[in-house]
């Protein structure tokens, strides 16, 4: 069984009605994003973070998996697939999903300010202004913010560098480190872009562009593989 390794960004999620600050010109709703997804933010005002994070899981409770979830799930049928995500949602785990790396962390997650080991699955819950740990540490967001280090990175290189297919999907290529995993990937394995958008990269004998959403390119790439 091939390894497909499928590299994920917001794009996908956009299909399914998750905003992206991007496209919000640097907003999410009335927040700067400084202000609620950087540590200088969390140090300012952290009630105005955590009800922020709250905000984000009830939006995510109401939203559903799209056909380029859905599509990437069913394809472990035929191969072996492992997904790096950028994105901090579950949509991934809600289509079925079996092997996702979340390269930002995990909007259904808190972790403990007195130690990063403990992390606790809240769902979508609502976490109270001040929530403390057992250890008395406040509860914060186990999100990777701006100016934060991307610790599964490392683990994320070592999966890109064994792929026999490697896709990319509904990400700009623009954000670092994920946008480096293309250089883990080996000279010979074939790579798969579906973004709707202009990427910074070209078409050629390993690289296949597709420009649609991943909803429709998702199940065209696995259409193209089976010829």
């Amino acid at each position: 069984m091939k390894k497909m390794v499928v590299l994920t960004g917001a794009g996908i999620s956009a299909e399914s009605g998750i905003r992206t600050f991007r496209d919000m010109g640097g907003l999410w709703e009335e927040y700067d994003v400084m202000e609620v997804a950087s540590p200088e933010g969390w140090s300012k005002d952290p009630d105005l973070v955590t009800n922020f994070y709250n905000e984000r899981r009830t939006q995510l409770a109401n939203v559903k998996p799209n056909a380029g979830h859905f599509g990437l799930a069913d394809a472990e049928k035929i191969y072996d697939i492992q997904i790096i995500t950028q994105n901090v949602d579950d949509l991934h785990e809600r289509a079925g999903s079996s092997k996702i790396l979340h390269l930002h962390g995990e909007l259904t997650q808190v972790r403990s300010t007195l130690d990063d080991n403990l992390i606790y699955n809240i769902g979508y819950d609502e976490v109270k202004a001040g929530a403390l740990c057992e250890k008395g540490g406040r509860l914060r967001p186990n999100i990777v913010w701006f100016g934060e280090a991307v610790p599964a990175i490392v683990e994320a290189a070592e999966m890109s560098s064994l792929a026999d297919i490697f896709v990319v999907v509904g990400t700009s290529l623009n954000v670092y480190p994920a946008a480096g995993l293309l250089n883990y990937v080996r000279p010979e394995v074939p790579i798969f872009i579906i973004d709707p958008n202009q990427v910074p990269i070209s078409s050629n004998d390993i690289i296949t562009l597709i420009k649609e959403p991943a909803s429709v390119g998702v199940p065209r790439m696995l259409e193209m593989l089976r010829v």
